[in-house]
């Protein structure tokens, strides 16, 4: 049994495989990396280079029976913004959800291999920004899904063309303008879901500088999973947790990461908390880290 509130946002092994061939959902396979490379800079500071690549080729030797594939990479992006990895127009976002048979009634049921599930939760912030609600994310991804011994395919499914509506809820996607303005802010909490050597400025990603937007918590999205299950924690363990960091119920919280997709889980998280007030500042610290107008703090 399902925790109360929790089966909004997800949804056990065993309640998917019970509902495998309903065609009111959609599984959706996020599967996908952000793959590093560690170096030392000519000052001796560890660099960080990072490659934002999908796993279609792994989604086409073994996924969940009737999933679609999308990679967050690509199909989901903004090819035309000069920050990466930011969340599609409407139109590509729509095309995309319409052709692989996501309608404005479709239940999206997103898994992925993420210790942190970090892929599916970018998909469930992307269509509830985008307005659709009827979105969830399968507890422990594919490799719970494999370590129980449920079914697999290879067949590449084909379904019929849907509508999509987009509805832009401007409320969930925050950008660099209106996070400099929150700084200090009462009512607002900034959450760095980045790994402590990122947020602290001991490493560094990519061109970007060292350290964090000033005043933001370092909550990094793996503190949220039971290590031992791959699963999200319990509600009162993630309780615990962000009211041990001070995040408050009352507060709007703006997560940020590097690309706006580890921020999710933490989104995700809070979102099971019922906490109702929650932003994605979707440019992060590919953004952050090489404006030379907005501040830093280590």
């Amino acid at each position: 049994m399902l925790e109360t509130g929790r089966n909004q946002f997800l949804v056990e092994t065993s309640w998917l495989e019970e509902h495998l061939h309903d065609p009111q959902i959609r599984i959706v396979d996020m599967r996908g990396y952000v793959r590093t490379v560690e170096r030392e800079n000519e000052q001796g500071q560890k660099v960080q280079d990072a490659l934002y690549v999908g796993a279609r080729d792994e989604y086409e030797q073994e996924h969940i029976p009737g999933a679609v594939y999308i990679d967050w990479s690509s199909d989901i992006v903004n090819h035309d913004d000069p920050v990466e990895a930011q969340i599609a127009p409407p139109e590509r976002f729509t095309e995309v959800m319409e052709r692989l048979g996501i309608g404005d009634q479709t239940l999206v049921v997103a898994y992925d291999a993420h210790p942190a599930s970090q892929f599916s939760t970018r998909l469930w912030w992307a269509l509830r920004y985008y307005g659709h609600t009827r979105v969830v994310v399968l507890n422990g991804g594919l490799p719970k899904w494999k370590r129980e011994g449920r079914p697999l395919d290879t067949v590449i499914p084909s379904y019929s063309r849907a509508t999509f509506t987009p509805r832009v809820q401007a409320e969930l996607r925050a950008t660099a303008e209106d996070v400099l303005k929150m700084i200090g802010q009462k009512g607002i909490q900034l959450i760095d879901a980045r790994d402590q050597g990122q947020y602290d400025g001991s490493v560094t990603r990519g061109a970007g500088r060292a350290g964090h937007i000033p005043g933001a918590l370092n909550i990094p999205r793996e503190e949220l999973i039971d290590p031992v299950t791959g699963t999200f924690r319990s509600n009162d363990e993630l309780k615990q947790i962000f009211q041990s960091a001070g995040v408050a119920p009352d507060n709007r919280v703006v997560a940020y990461c590097n690309g706006g997709v580890a921020a999710t889980t933490v989104l995700f998280s809070l979102a099971m908390l019922g906490y109702p007030r929650l932003t994605n500042y979707d440019g992060s610290w590919n953004e952050w880290g090489v404006r030379q107008d907005l501040p830093t703090e280590v």
